[in-house]
């Protein structure tokens, strides 16, 4: 107890996703069966990528560093999920919630530069082919890859370090399945303006400024064609980018509906419902979205399977 008679709490209790009782094994399995395919998805591009010497250009390079946070992205908040769901306790301690909200914000982050990146990427090969290579140098490609990674470091770093200094004393329910950084604001007695400041201004630098800059790319890709009108130039230009815009509709569709555009209106329910769009659904598709859709991709697992089944092949 404090002076003011108020309980520091040291966990919280995530009330998890809305689900009957008597469905609760059936989406158990459900969730279960998404995790392991995100997990096997993005780990077979990277595998894919690292294997096949046909893949090592900066596409899929970014590719595969793509990849690897959705795997981490979706690892965050699924296996902590999918324990509560099994468990009469789902309890997360005050130091575990707030980790898992520096690498929630981190790998979200994260995918959010590395789409600029791939944008760009396609931007340059569509509107600049002869000039690909030498723009897209592997100066140039490393550090579209390290910027990324630093800039999202402190902005993770920043939001933790500010919900650190808040105090959490009138409730400690959680109404949602992970540690989300809207619904601990909610929780705390202490003044949260700092954090909410912070929050409006980083999240206009960190997901507007980065959409904007993937429109702007595509709005050039498309400018450049028009100006050379040919079906085969459309057909290629679609093979090209339309892997990429589906994922970026997919993830920025329930990014900025849930974050950006709030509504009074939006219930519990319906915010749970985004938040698993875009932590659980979008980190599956992906590997379907890229494989299926992408010639480089199917070719180079013919290849790697052809080579494991016929080792001593010429």
């Amino acid at each position: 107890m404090t002076g003011r008679n108020q309980t520091i709490f040291s966990e919280f209790l995530l009330l998890g996703l809305p689900i009957e009782s008597e469905h609760r094994n059936l989406f158990y399995v459900l969730f279960l069966a998404m995790y392991v395919t995100t997990v096997l998805g993005n780990l077979l591009i990277i595998v894919l990528i690292c294997l096949d010497p046909h893949l090592h250009t900066p596409m899929y390079l970014f590719l595969s560093n793509l990849s690897f946070s959705d795997l981490c992205f979706s690892s965050v908040t699924m296996p902590k999920l999918l324990q509560d769901m099994q468990s009469q306790d789902p309890f997360i301690s005050y130091a575990g919630c707030l980790t898992q909200m520096y690498f929630f914000l981190f790998f979200g982050d994260l995918e959010d530069f590395l789409l600029v990146a791939m944008a760009y990427d396609r931007y340059v090969a569509i509107c600049f082919p002869l000039r690909y290579t030498t723009i897209m140098s592997p100066r140039l490609c490393l550090s579209l890859l390290v910027l990324p990674w630093v800039l999202t470091t402190f902005h993770a770093m920043l939001h933790t370090l500010l919900m650190a200094r808040l105090h959490f004393c009138d409730d400690n329910v959680i109404t949602h399945f992970f540690c989300d950084m809207s619904a601990l604001l909610k929780l705390s007695c202490s003044d949260t303006r700092v954090n909410e400041l912070v929050i409006f201004i980083m999240g206009g630098l960190v997901l507007v400024i980065p959409f904007l800059l993937i429109i702007m790319s595509y709005a050039r890709i498309v400018s450049s064609i028009l100006k050379v009108p040919s079906a085969r130039g459309i057909c290629k230009a679609f093979s090209t980018c339309g892997s990429h815009l589906t994922v970026v509709s997919l993830f920025y569709g329930t990014v900025i509906g849930l974050y950006l555009c709030p509504s009074a209106n939006n219930s519990t329910v319906k915010e749970t419902v985004m938040a698993v769009m875009y932590t659980v659904v979008t980190p599956m598709l992906n590997p379907f979205i890229y494989s299926l859709r992408n010639r480089d991709m199917k070719g180079a697992l013919g290849r790697v399977f052809c080579r494991k089944k016929f080792p001593f092949s010429l």
